[in-house]
């Protein structure tokens, strides 16, 4: 007993084994003191006494395992389970590390040499004729802390011991709940368990936790652990011969046992809980009820109520079960998606069926654990299986292929993409709109773009994005409010691999950002994760693994966003002006006339032609013969990656048009390897887009913060002009750049502190230090735009390309004395549009700068 006690002082001076105990949900002051928990710190050796009286001391703890033969502790480095006898002494002993970085083949859960012996919380077995039985010393911990005493555990899966079966029945134990782990091999210990339980006259259930998990890491995924493990015994499975018990009413657990304090501030100033009220008996099993399955479908009839279910193919991780259930009873009907195996989602689920269906919210709760068990069946049937099937391609009728062809092989392409977002209900946005149709289509190349949509709430930001996803297949994106962390790293191999991964905000998307920038760099994610081996129960490593690349697409309110992130990607600012804000006025009333609902019907026919034509769109690969040539800004880093988004627009241009191209092919080391060119209209139309998108990368301020900017220019101009007088004697408020810009408080201060900090403004305080007044130190010349330029060369300086397929080399072109590109292919076409001044005169992509070319692109000359 001394040495028990020892070890249960060094855990409660301990902060590493307090945290491990917070860690595992088990800091129960109550607990840690009736059952004497305590830690091994390898400090036992030295309170030893010295001479005769130590070594006899150390040669005793020997013969009982404390040391081992090489003097070292046993349980050293482990927390302290004692298992007392019904005298009160200490019959064994288990050790259980708290520390994850140890040597390999290091065994994490320790016992003294030899049999087991004793009954861990045997004080249970005398006040409960129904016992919970776990497979390991901390699962029945965590029973006890949520308020569950009547509870006892074995010495792992093969270690219910003659003497345990000899207290369950020197107790009269009746009733057995065996809460071992859900694997492989805990089922299968569970049911030799069962029959050897059943022969003694007791009745055994199963406690099934969700596939791979414990009774610990239950309780601690599906808190609060009282509400979560409680569900967990109430739908426990019967196990034994003959019809089980009738069911009594579920009494939740004491408040005084369920009670978590802080374990080192005052842990012996408060007494144990009083012992909690037996839980109620599990229900009896289900009926084999009768499932149908109409495609991904599943049906269930429960009495007259019918459930359809819909997403169990999709469900591949072990703890979530997130499906569209849908209930009927007569003319009633609710639908909802939820998680079964959280208790929340569900009781809220039944509540509110039954008030659609005129039931009592009990017989929905019992429908659900019955639907729960027949979804749990069907997912272990290997007719069935547990992965979600590969998605059939989408077959085009000949007409639907027809159409698609005919719209990709228009000369005119891009003004058939621009006028069609228009006609599916999008404004304006001219460049932003046709920048993330091509980021879109550049899922199909090897590195594709990212983009994020950056601007105020209810800017339009959300709209734009929903706009060219609506243009996109649906099996070809993924679309989510909101990721976690680590959901990335476990989706399936190929779930991603050259689609659109959506986030509607970038703060839904903010603890997954690691996870982003890796996918958008690396172009897959890796990682390793330990788990247990369903086979034979111990610990192993697994390796999960998410194919790329993918396309992201992200939106945001947030003027700071991760510099990691945003220097990833394209970013778009959203059209906050007043004339943008009456362009989208007017398209709102015209919505609500006779025009505005033959609209929203062709609206789908236009969804749909865009859709397949997509799908008729190959990642074939993409040479550049003018990349040699191309030039870009190199005076910060960061342009070492807005170049390469550069040369991604441009492929991403001519990928656009490859069935306007005709497909070359090169034969090396025996390998045939098929390929489309770029054209000079491809760069032409990527310089322009990247002066305008590429180019606010270059700038210190982020593009609302510009806009901003440059509003409160103009009107300083003004003012200037009226009044006659220099630009530093014109002073503004904050009222004033409110109403300059049009913009909330909020939005207006966000700005003006960082164009103070950047020294564009300055700060002007009254007498006494009432009042602010702001002045613009911001000369707005005309020169400073210039910085906006990504330096890209005039595509008619490009020289034609050396052609490999005149060299008599080892090549060879299937397109041998097709036209040439450059500024005499595709005859007839019209001159070019005249060099501009300037940055600033570069504005959107309008249908009149496109001329006609074999390419069906516009050319737009760069100064």
């Amino acid at each position: 007993m001394p040495l028990v006690t020892y070890y249960h002082e060094t855990l409660l001076g301990s902060a590493e084994a307090i945290a491990y105990l917070e860690k595992r949900g088990l800091d129960h002051r109550a607990a840690i003191e009736q059952f004497r928990l305590g830690y091994a710190n390898r400090t036992l050796a030295y309170r030893l006494p010295d001479g005769k009286r130590g070594r006899v001391l150390r040669e005793r703890l020997q013969r009982l395992g404390i040391f081992r033969a090489s003097g070292h502790e046993h349980l050293n480095g482990s927390l302290v389970v004692p298992v007392f006898d019904s005298q009160g002494n200490v019959s064994e002993l288990y050790g259980r590390k708290i520390r994850d970085d140890l040597r390999a083949g290091t065994p994490v859960h320790l016992y003294l040499p030899g049999p087991h012996r004793g009954v861990w919380n045997l004080q249970a077995l005398k006040e409960s004729k129904e016992i919970i039985l776990c497979e390991a010393l901390l699962d029945a911990l965590t029973f006890w802390c949520a308020g569950y005493a009547h509870v006892t555990a074995s010495y792992g899966i093969e270690g219910f011991t003659a003497e345990q079966l000899e207290a369950f029945k020197r107790y009269g134990t009746e009733r057995v709940l065996i809460a071992y782990d859900r694997d492989e091999a805990g089922d299968r210990a569970a049911e030799q368990l069962a029959k050897r339980l059943t022969k003694a006259g007791i009745r055994c259930y199963r406690v099934q936790f969700p596939r791979g998990l414990d009774a610990n890491a239950y309780a601690l995924e599906h808190g609060p652990a009282e509400q979560s493990l409680g569900l967990a015994i109430r739908s426990a499975v019967f196990l034994g011969q003959g019809a089980a018990a009738p069911a009594v009413p579920a009494v939740p657990p004491p408040m005084a046992a369920k009670e978590k304090k802080p374990v080192a501030s005052s842990l012996a100033a408060d007494s144990a809980p009083s012992r909690p009220i037996v839980s109620p008996e599990p229900q009896a099993p289900p009926p084999d009820v009768p499932v149908r399955l109409d495609g991904d479908d599943v049906h269930v009839e429960l009495g007259d109520r019918r459930y359809r279910i819909r997403g169990l193919r999709k469900n591949r991780s072990p703890d979530l079960m997130k499906l569209n259930l849908l209930v009927r009873r007569g003319e009633g009907v609710h639908v909802d998606t939820l998680d079964l195996y959280s208790a929340r989602p569900r009781a809220a689920f039944a509540k509110q069926a039954a008030a659609e269906l005129s039931l009592k919210p009990e017989v929905l709760a019992k429908d659900l654990g019955t639907v729960l068990l027949r979804c749990e069946a069907l997912q272990g049937e290997e007719s069935f299986g547990t992965r979600a099937q590969p998605e059939e391609a989408v077959t085009l009728s000949p007409a639907e292929r027809q159409a698609a062809l005919s719209l990709l092989k228009d000369p005119h392409l891009l003004d058939r993409i621009l006028s069609d977002f228009d006609r599916v209900g999008v404004v304006g946005e001219e460049t932003n709109k046709l920048v993330g149709y091509l980021a879109a289509l550049s899922r199909k190349l090897p590195e594709p773009l990212a983009v994020i949509v950056q601007s105020a709430s209810a800017a339009g930001k959300t709209s734009l994005m929903e706009a060219v996803l609506a243009l996109v297949p649906p099996e070809e994106r993924v679309q989510y409010s909101a990721v976690t962390g680590q959901a990335l790293f476990y989706m399936n191999d190929t779930d991603l691999k050259h689609k659109i991964l959506s986030v509607v905000e970038e703060e839904g998307a903010e603890r997954a950002s690691y996870a982003l920038k890796v996918l958008q760099s690396e172009g897959e994610l890796t990682i390793a994760s330990t788990g247990k081996d369903p086979q034979t129960g111990k610990l192993v490593t697994h390796a999960y693994r998410v194919e790329g690349p993918v396309m992201i697409f992200l939106t945001t309110t947030a003027v700071d966003v991760d510099e990691e992130l945003l220097n990833r990607a394209l970013v778009l600012s959203v059209d906050e002006d007043r004339a943008q804000t009456r362009a989208i006025h007017v398209r709102q009333r015209e919505r609500r006339t006779l025009e505005g609902l033959l609209a929203r019907a062709e609206r789908t026919e236009i969804l749909t032609l865009h859709r397949n034509a997509q799908r008729l769109l190959e990642p074939v690969a993409v040479v550049n013969p003018y990349a040699p040539q191309l030039t870009f800004l190199d005076v910060k880093t960061r342009t070492r990656r807005d170049r390469e988004k550069y040369l991604t627009l441009i492929e991403t241009v001519a990928l656009l048009h490859q069935h306007q191209r005709e497909k070359q092919t090169i034969e090396r080391d025996g390998t045939a390897l098929s390929y489309i060119e770029v054209t000079k209209p491809d760069i032409a139309i990527a310089n322009r887009l990247a002066a305008r998108v590429l180019g606010h990368s270059l700038d210190e301020l982020p593009p609302q913060t510009r806009g901003f900017l440059t509003k409160l220019d103009d009107w300083i101009a003004s003012q200037c002009e009226q009044r006659q007088v220099e630009r530093g004697a014109i002073r503004f408020l904050a009222r004033d750049a409110r109403e300059i810009t049009g913009l909330g408080a909020t939005q207006v201060k966000l700005h003006l502190r960082r164009l103070i900090d950047l020294e564009y403004i300055l700060v002007h305080r009254g007498e006494r230090g009432h009042g602010v007044a702001y002045e613009l130190l911001y000369d707005g010349d005309g020169e400073d735009g210039k910085r906006f330029l990504p330096g890209l060369l005039d595509v008619e300086t490009l020289k034609e390309p050396y052609d490999p397929g005149r060299s008599g080399g080892n090549h060879k072109r299937s397109g041998v004395g097709r036209p040439r590109v450059g500024p005499k292919s595709g005859g007839g076409r019209t001159d070019e549009t005249a060099p501009m001044a300037n940055a600033h005169s570069l504005l959107p992509l309008e249908r009149s700068d496109c001329s006609e070319s074999t390419s069906g692109a516009a050319e737009v000359v760069q100064s």
